[in-house]
């Protein structure tokens, strides 16, 4: 039996040749190699819309559009994540979509959004719609501190980045901070904006933001359930 080694796009794989048949001892691995290399690839769109009809789909809509996962030898584990990278994947592409229609600076910056929103149990369009009211999607951030888009600590908190701004709000926002989770923990999305910024101060300012959570997307976007209505 000899062995021999074959070079493929990202590494390479042992090949084995017993009496001039090919033996390859981990096609299992193989197999979930080419199951992540396909998720570097997503979203992939497999409908036949030709890029006239893509172009005039509504962002919302377009990412509800069918991805096709390599599947073969780990059907399993792709029907327990599938679902989920498809939901993050459309609702990061509908909060990008929305900024870069209106040339904001926080384009871009819809999947670390997405994550944050999910990793403290907050609505996902949250804080892009904090952001859009607060400083139109970092187009107007504020001029006395760094990255700071959100308006919070009354432009007197300097971010390292948008993204450091975007996990610092989330993390209060989600009352995992022991300083403000009294004003926080355990609200729903109307409640946190009027903690926020309080009625006696702005008095539409809850409305306002949820009206552009809705212009974002609907609250199921992605999801299997949303999926199977459309």
């Amino acid at each position: 039996m000899l062995k021999e080694s074959v070079r493929i796009p990202h590494g390479s794989i042992e090949r084995y040749v017993v009496g001039g048949a090919n033996y390859r001892p981990n096609m299992k691995n193989n197999n979930l190699i080419r199951f992540v290399q396909s998720l570097v690839l997503l979203p992939v769109i497999t409908s036949s819309f030709s890029m006239g009809e893509l172009q005039n789909t509504k962002p919302a809509d377009a990412v509800l559009a069918k991805i096709n996962i390599e599947t073969e030898g780990v059907s399993a584990f792709n029907q327990a994540k599938a679902p989920e990278v498809l939901t993050k994947a459309s609702r990061a592409a509908a909060i990008d979509a929305y900024f870069k229609e209106r040339n904001m600076p926080l384009a871009g910056h819809g999947m670390k959004m997405v994550e944050e929103a999910e990793k403290y149990g907050l609505d996902w369009r949250l804080l892009a719609a904090i952001s859009v009211r607060e400083s139109t999607g970092g187009k107007f951030a504020c001029k006395k501190a760094t990255y700071s888009a959100f308006g919070w600590g009354s432009c007197k908190i300097n971010f390292k980045s948008y993204d450091h701004g975007i996990e610092v709000v989330a993390r209060n926002l989600g009352g995992n901070n022991p300083n403000t989770a009294r004003h926080y923990a355990d609200k729903d999305t109307k409640a946190i904006l009027q903690a926020y910024n309080p009625p006696s101060i702005v008095p539409r300012y809850a409305d306002q933001v949820i009206n552009i959570m809705n212009a974002i997307g609907p609250a199921d976007l992605g999801t299997v359930e949303a999926l199977a209505k459309s």
